[in-house]
């Protein structure tokens, strides 16, 4: 993986996946150089100092999007509202949890990425699942120019993504053409549904796989029966979950085998493995709803896969990389070895040669996203 900051993995991960995303080597460089001896004092000092940095780049390309918007060069500025967008989502999933000045920072994300569907991609808009009385905030890439049915992917992240995240990785974009539309969710615990609506995660996904099923079997554009989901990270224990017993489900891809989440939080106890970011027991405190470590740490021992992947009974695709310094890749093996309900199970490790090691793949994310979405497309004809 390249280490912009040695010793950082941290910081690392949101350079690359910021790089891996769309983002520019020099616009990146130029947010990171100030903090190269900031890096150095760990993962949770400085993260406002990241966060100043990486906004510096953001107010630059939002003052050069306006002036090109204004200039009738509409592309051109969507193109720097995503970069924008992609860059300031990095940079606020790094700080605090309770940090005062967080809301507001996610809020001007969620500007920019408006800003970026209007003026680069009218096929992706802004949609609303219902859920429980409220609704989770999504966005939703059409694939179908005609008005036909199509398929479509449900897509949830992890512990510290957002949609926006996902929208930036262009999954969405490559099944898009494939003919597969995608609905990316921010679930309970999660993105806007955390921030802005207090929604926290639970055990029992197959509520909000539910909820986003009925959501696309509403709409004319979507070939019910094509339904399919995935989740990576933390959604690698999320989707595989629902899948189990949302029957309605056609297929399902764990992006990062998170077979036994609770486990990893007890290794990570004992100093064990990497955290995905900064303030972490502040941070999955927040996301799950849990006063202390120690009642987060009962209720996650339910978060594993043991007997939930043998009900799975739809194909079952498991992507991991060899160097996961988070989720071990045994768990990848374990999902595979307890899936045998599926008819046609699939495990892909992705090592350090050909690059997509490291967790999700976030070190040659692009590879990984197209291999799982012919992946898809290939499992969406055979149905």
């Amino acid at each position: 993986m390249f280490e912009y900051f040695p010793g950082n993995y941290v910081w690392n991960l949101g350079v690359v996946a910021a790089l891996n995303s769309g983002g520019l080597i020099d616009e990146v460089d130029r947010a990171c150089r100030p903090i190269k001896e900031a890096a150095s004092a760990g993962s949770d000092i400085g993260t406002g100092d990241f966060l100043a940095a990486w906004t510096r780049v953001v107010d630059d390309l939002d003052s050069q999007a306006r002036q090109d918007e204004a200039a009738g060069h509409q592309r051109t500025a969507g193109q720097k509202y995503l970069r924008a967008a992609n860059y300031l989502v990095n940079a606020e999933r790094m700080q605090a949890a309770h940090d005062p000045d967080r809301n507001d920072v996610y809020r001007r994300c969620l500007d920019l990425m408006g800003k970026t569907f209007e003026l680069l991609d009218p096929t992706t808009t802004r949609v609303s699942v219902p859920f429980e009385g409220t609704m989770l905030p999504a966005y939703f890439t059409n694939a179908s120019t005609d008005g036909e049915p199509r398929p479509c992917m449900v897509m949830w992240n992890g512990l510290d993504s957002t949609k926006e995240h996902m929208y930036a990785s262009q999954y969405g974009a490559e099944l898009a053409a494939r003919g597969i539309s995608t609905l990316m969710v921010d679930c309970p615990g999660s993105g806007e549904a955390l921030r802005l609506q207090g929604l926290t995660a639970r055990v029992e996904t197959e509520v909000w796989a539910a909820a986003c099923v009925d959501y696309l079997e509403s709409r004319d554009d979507i070939a019910d029966e094509k339904i399919g989901i995935i989740g990576w990270s933390l959604g690698g224990y999320y989707a595989p979950r629902a899948a189990a017993f949302e029957k309605r489900l056609a297929l399902c891809v764990a992006w990062g085998a998170n077979h036994n989440w609770g486990a990893v939080q007890k290794r990570r106890l004992d100093r064990e493995g990497e955290n995905p970011v900064p303030h972490y027991w502040d941070h999955v405190l927040w996301v799950w709803g849990e006063s202390d470590v120690d009642a987060f740490i009962k209720m996650a021992e339910d978060v594993h896969l043991d007997g939930v992947v043998e009900q799975i009974t739809v194909p079952f695709l498991i992507v991991h990389g060899q160097n996961d310094r988070q989720i071990p890749v045994e768990y990848a093996h374990r999902s595979y070895e307890q899936a045998t309900s599926s008819p046609k199970r699939e495990l892909r490790v992705f090592e350090a040669e050909e690059g997509g090691a490291e967790h999700v793949g976030l070190d040659h994310l692009p590879y990984v996203s197209t291999y799982v979405a012919d992946w898809v497309a290939d499992t969406f004809r055979e149905l």
